[in-house]
């Protein structure tokens, strides 16, 4: 029980008969650390409190500060009390430069602007939350597994394929749901398309928990504790009718569009409407309200690749705001964190698949003839021996035609860079153990389909 997570004493006991010297202290306590730490209560008990007080002055005199620069939202508990966020310093520097990157107004990679290779680096990012996003939920299949089925365009083979296969697709649909406004339909449709072949009654996929109907609990791992129990099946329509007013402006005030989609992933986990797939439903909410609001660049990156590797810390996001008064400002900076995060991943993908692309071309000199897609191809290939390509993989993996697919796999297999064979009624086009000596042999042989 000791390692509990401790929740904060109640404000107005702390204030209840406090010196008036200690009040005057109280009123240039910051609502964050001086390093910018927004710390709940968990944490903060187990430091040194300035001088003069006690950790639970310090505490009301942050939570005092914090309170004044409070925005209150008309998305509720089931209490009927608020939700609000506090616009502290590192959410606003968070925002500032994720306003830069997520728009592509600067830092953008330069391979991502281009169009000819933007596909290439849009497939990975879609794939990679579809992977991660299901891996989190229990999903057991591999990442090299995955992919394989994701760029084949193979059928899943169990569950944990259909998962993620799933939310491939549904991450391409709500592309294309942007332009409608959120309703309890849609939020529907997207959860039907995340969890079908997925549930243990299938008649749970797209559809609301009705009243009557048992909730689950999120207990405390350590002490066994409930921490968290979702609000009764018969508040989901009130929850849900909040939430859509709230991601189609109809609150009164303005909401930042970052700041919107992450409250939006937050609520949709927090009312728990559907009998699994929460999560899910709730990460893919987050990239229809950023793409909505024009922040194309999240479409290239996984903020579950990044949750996945610490989820203990999303975990505590969300229980911090639960137990701290309803206060999102925990969750928001967790999330701008994970997509700051996102982005660097973005980027340093970028910088080794040129790097991969470039290592190709040195091998063969200015490789001329082949496009961006077969340069691509071949840096992969270099590192993957006996890796099988077809048309459908590669079409996938860089979002063009079957056809343009076709040309570009023929046309290496036609000059001796890739084998070509058939595994049953399917050509496939495999990555030779000598690669990199074939790609050499055109800086000497003169006949060689690409010289130098």
């Amino acid at each position: 029980m000791a390692n509990r997570m401790a929740k904060p004493p109640e404000l107005l006991a702390l204030l209840k008969n406090l010196a008036p010297e200690v009040v005057g202290r109280l009123v240039n306590v910051r609502a964050t650390l001086t390093d910018g730490r927004y710390l709940h209560w968990d944490d903060l008990r187990r430091l040194e409190p300035p001088e003069g007080l006690t950790v639970e002055q310090w505490w009301a005199g942050m939570r005092l500060a914090r309170q004044q620069s409070s925005r209150p939202t008309d998305l509720v508990d089931t209490r009927g009390i608020p939700f609000s966020y506090s616009l502290v310093d590192p959410i606003l520097k968070s925002l500032h430069n994720l306003d830069l990157r997520a728009t592509g107004r600067s830092v953008a990679p330069a391979a991502v602007l281009d169009r000819t290779t933007r596909n290439r680096y849009k497939v990975r990012g879609l794939i990679e939350e579809a992977l991660s996003s299901s891996q989190l939920e229990g999903a057991s299949t591999t990442r090299v597994v995955a992919k394989q089925m994701l760029r084949s365009g193979r059928n899943p083979r169990d569950k944990s394929e259909r998962m993620i296969f799933n939310n491939y697709h549904a991450i391409n649909f709500i592309k294309e749901a942007t332009s409608e406004n959120l309703t309890p339909g849609l939020l529907l449709e997207m959860h039907a398309r995340l969890t079908d072949g997925t549930m243990d009654d299938q008649k749970d996929c797209g559809r609301f928990q009705q009243p009557g109907e048992s909730r689950v609990s999120v207990v405390d791992w350590r002490s066994g504790e409930e921490v968290f129990s979702p609000p009764p099946a018969e508040q989901i329509p009130e929850h849900i009718e909040r939430m859509c007013d709230f991601a189609n402006d109809g609150d009164y005030s303005f909401t930042h569009p970052l700041v919107k989609a992450i409250v939006l992933h937050f609520l949709l986990a927090y009312v728990h409407p559907f009998v699994d797939g929460n999560g899910r439903a709730a990460r893919a909410l987050f990239y229809w309200s950023a793409l909505r609001a024009g922040y194309w660049l999240t479409e290239y990156v996984s903020i579950s690749e990044i949750v996945l590797k610490a989820p203990a810390k999303y975990a505590h996001a969300f229980l911090h705001t639960e137990t701290d008064g309803n206060d999102l400002t925990y969750f928001l900076i967790h999330q701008l964190e994970v997509l700051r995060r996102a982005f660097e991943e973005l980027a340093i993908y970028v910088d080794e698949t040129i790097e991969r692309m470039q290592a190709a071309e040195r091998l063969a000199g200015d490789l001329p003839g082949l496009n961006h897609r077969q340069r691509a191809l071949l840096g992969h290939a270099l590192r993957h021996p006996g890796y099988r390509y077809t048309y459908r993989s590669h079409s996938t993996s860089h979002g063009v035609v079957l056809q343009t697919a076709r040309t570009d796999l023929l046309d290496l297999a036609s000059h001796d860079l890739l084998d070509c064979g058939m595994e049953g009624r399917r050509r496939v086009f495999i990555a030779p153990d000598d690669l990199g000596a074939r790609l050499r042999a055109g800086d000497t042989n003169p006949d060689h389909p690409y010289p130098r």
